[in-house]
């Protein structure tokens, strides 16, 4: 699943160009650096890949849809829809503009259910966040008919589905800005790093100009540099672009394992009387970062989980994850802020954050995610899938039993 499993000497030499120019800062030095521009490389070969008009690389995930959201004006006063499961990364980037985050309910894709961002949407919604979670896809079609249909914005956040596509496109271009994640865990990574994907040239600009003090590149010298905004430090260096660069040259091969050992393991666990596979609106753009399935009850999840960690077999169990899932964010039900918030900002927030979500609760307490492994051999994954297959059914055979 994470790029870092094919870390080798690609990414040795692409980060040893650059300490041998000795420029690390992606902007200025220009002469010095002797024509290795690693960022600006980095969102070309990126915009060649997702046949996009335009990418701006950053600092990382957050950092970009901070970037984005503020290059869209989104801010006070304006709400944006987020799914509940979802890196909580999502939720810090919308507040951090001034915005409120108004969660709503997934379906059995994992992602936004269309049935609840309609009914989210309000007067003050401007954006809706669409996140395909685990390498699936969210159902595009009726989404970008929803946002057109109510004047409202459509984002994607791509960073767990970094390849993937639906009917043809790239996850991550379908809205009018997509998210990318870089982090260590990610398909590709830079260590830390992400970007902006757009084929708007004003968003682009704006862009690049708040992840850098407002900076608008029009200068011979950076000293020359106007400010037409306000903007902020976001930037990447160059050592982690080029990180960056010869993980992009290895995607390919990176989503061709993650297939194969996904339909290995898939395979396997279909078989199992009382599994039931996650719905993709577009099986064929699965980037496959991982097998996700729901079990028939809250309890045979737990239960199963317990099996597998003490046959110490890596799965995910997303219901009790401190990080994605808004059950465990106790931090924003509970208020607790280091800076000071505008009271409505704040009473919004803790609002929308302490609702309940019969809908999401069910499905997730009976999901479970498997990581697919870019390490593993095809004979490796079979054999995972046959030891997990065994420890879900002997689990619901006993508890059939029991009954």
């Amino acid at each position: 699943m994470p790029g870092f499993e094919l870390f080798g000497d690609a990414e040795r030499e692409e980060v040893n160009e650059v300490l041998e120019s000795g420029i690390l800062a992606r902007y200025g030095f220009d002469k010095a650096r002797n024509g290795v521009w690693k960022a600006k490389e980095l969102e070309q070969k990126l915009a060649e890949k997702l046949n996009a008009e335009y990418v701006h690389v950053v600092s990382s995930g957050t950092a970009a849809l901070t970037t984005a959201l503020m290059a869209l004006g989104i801010g006070a006063g304006h709400e944006v829809i987020l799914p509940t499961f979802c890196h909580v990364g999502c939720y810090e980037a919308i507040v951090t503009t001034g915005a409120t985050p108004v969660l709503a309910d997934v379906d059995e894709t994992l992602t936004l259910s269309p049935d609840a961002v309609r009914a989210a949407i309000t007067s003050k919604t401007r954006a809706v966040l669409v996140v395909h979670t685990c390498g699936g896809m969210a159902q595009m079609d009726e989404l970008k008919h929803l946002c057109m249909q109510h004047d409202v914005l459509l984002i994607e956040d791509a960073s767990q589905a970094i390849g993937g596509m639906y009917k043809g496109e790239y996850l991550g271009t379908l809205g009018l800005v997509g998210i990318l994640s870089f982090d260590f865990l990610s398909t590709i990574t830079c260590g830390e790093g992400g970007a902006i994907v757009t084929n708007d040239p004003l968003i682009y600009k704006r862009c690049d100009e708040y992840s850098d003090h407002g900076h608008d590149h029009l200068g011979e010298h950076r000293n020359e540099d106007d400010h037409r905004y306000f903007g902020t430090n976001h930037r990447i260096s160059e050592l982690h672009a080029a990180v960056g660069l010869a993980q992009l040259g290895k995607l390919d091969e990176i989503l061709a394992i993650q297939r194969r050992n996904y339909n290995v393991m898939r395979s396997e666990l279909q078989s199992v009387p009382g599994i039931q596979l996650r719905s993709l609106p577009d099986e064929g753009g699965h980037s496959c970062t991982h097998l996700s399935f729901f079990l028939p009850t809250h309890m045979l999840t737990r239960e199963v989980v317990q099996q597998m960690n003490e046959h110490k077999l890596p799965v995910h169990y997303w219901y009790e994850s401190n990080w994605h899932y808004i059950r465990r964010w106790g931090h924003f039900k509970n208020g607790s802020w280091m800076n000071r918030l505008y009271n409505d900002q704040k009473k919004e927030i803790m609002h929308y954050s302490n609702q309940v979500f019969p809908i999401s609760d069910s499905i997730m307490s009976r999901c479970l995610s498997v990581g697919i492994n870019l390490t593993m051999s095809e004979e490796e994954a079979r054999n995972r899938g046959v030891e997990m297959a065994q420890i879900i059914n002997n689990v619901i055979i006993r508890n059939k039993e029991a009954v």
